[in-house]
């Protein structure tokens, strides 16, 4: 069964950069896309964007594109989110999850993701 773990959050000032990564463990992971998403504090929890099964294809939401990147390295059952130059807006519990196939489309509806990691609390302030 795979499972998933988010790690790397931590608390960073404006216009500073932070890297997520996304373990994974019971389960090979090229057998899966993955997504990312956030949760600031009161809000819904909303896509952030996510990577195909070989990492030839990635997504991003508008409100991250040109400033977050998402890699992974199945040799290493890791998946990466960088983010640059983030803002307050950013702020958040971050989590990974799996799909069968992670789109746009699937991202924003959060369908058919499953093995929800735990989340990384993300601060951005100064």
């Amino acid at each position: 069964q795979l499972q998933l773990a988010e790690s790397g959050g931590d608390l960073v000032q404006p216009g500073g950069s932070l890297r997520l990564s996304c373990a994974t463990t019971g389960s090979t992971l090229d057998q899966v896309d993955i997504g990312w998403f956030r949760q600031a504090p009161g809000k819904e929890r909303l896509g952030v964007g996510c990577i195909g099964k070989n990492g030839d294809r990635t997504s991003y939401a508008d409100a991250v594109k040109g400033r977050f990147t998402i890699s992974r390295d199945n040799s290493r059952n890791t998946v990466w989110l960088q983010m640059e130059n983030l803002n307050p807006d950013d702020t958040g519990i971050y989590y990974c999850a799996a799909a069968r196939v992670c789109t746009i489309v699937t991202l924003s509806l959060q369908r058919g993701f499953h093995s929800w990691g735990q989340g990384t609390q993300v601060t951005v302030a100064s």
